[in-house]
């Protein structure tokens, strides 16, 4: 995404688009796909996962919302992109604010109240970080994707994906599997956990029973049976190759100057 204010050099890193200074354009990779080196193009995890039929909720919320739904969705979107910054930055290191300098909020409440709960459960439970934002692939099964979370609590190797949704879908649990995977077969590192890091959770408090992570409003929401997941996104990646016999990316050149 390029916002005003944001540093395309710093955007490159994404892999999702190249900046030329000389020929002043900027080019965007489709979303859809990774860009694993030049000429190697692997389609996403969520876009494939894209092809695993919705529940009957989603379909009457579609009705409820009608137009409305792009909206939402795109509101939603924002809000998860800005928590999921926020999460980055505090493993980092750095400071999050609420109020600028002049008093105006940075965030919306909403957006405040789920860094809280990232933050508690950082410093609750006080994870080794292993990696964060990381791109992940797999050679053997061709995908690609970005685990949110990589760390070690009470010395077993968890991978967590944060999730900004008023509701958990069970093609999350399937994403999951994924980027397991594609970590153990680039490091060779088991991984023993999966779970989704949740701060739309109605949980009141810390769990009483040991190894359940939680907290007021928030969850880390395991995923169990990481290999059953793995075989149900391989044959959810059949129907996307139904459509998509090959991995095409697109293109989308801008100019970075005009004039008349």
């Amino acid at each position: 995404m390029i916002y005003k204010g944001a540093n395309v050099l710093y955007e490159h890193k994404r892999k999702n688009l190249m900046f030329d200074g000389e020929l002043e354009q900027i080019t965007f990779l489709d979303r859809r796909v990774y860009k694993k080196e030049e000429g190697v193009y692997y389609p996403s995890v969520t876009t494939i996962l894209q092809y695993m039929p919705k529940n009957k909720f989603f379909d009457n919320w579609l009705k409820d919302v009608g137009h409305n739904a792009d909206l939402i969705m795109k509101k939603a979107a924002d809000e998860g992109t800005a928590v999921h910054n926020a999460m980055e930055d505090l493993i980092a290191g750095k400071e999050i604010v609420w109020m600028d300098d002049y008093g105006n909020a940075k965030y919306n409440l909403t957006v405040w109240k789920m860094i809280l709960k990232v933050a508690e459960f950082l410093q609750t439970y006080k994870p080794e970080i292993i990696a964060v934002e990381e791109f992940t692939f797999s050679d053997k099964h061709k995908y690609a994707g970005t685990a949110d979370l990589v760390c070690k609590i009470d010395g077993e190797m968890w991978l967590i994906d944060l999730k900004t949704s008023n509701n958990l879908h069970r093609s999350y649990d399937l994403q999951l599997s994924a980027y397991a995977k594609a970590w153990e077969e680039m490091f060779g590192q088991q991984i023993n956990r999966t779970g989704i890091l949740w701060v739309k959770s109605a949980k009141r408090g810390p769990a009483k029973k040991a190894g359940v992570i939680q907290g007021k409003g928030w969850e880390v929401k395991e995923a169990v049976d990481i290999d059953a997941n793995f075989d149900l996104f391989k044959t959810i990646y059949k129907l996307y190759e139904l459509d998509n016999p090959t991995t095409e990316p697109i293109y989308n050149s801008y100019p970075t100057k005009i004039k008349l």
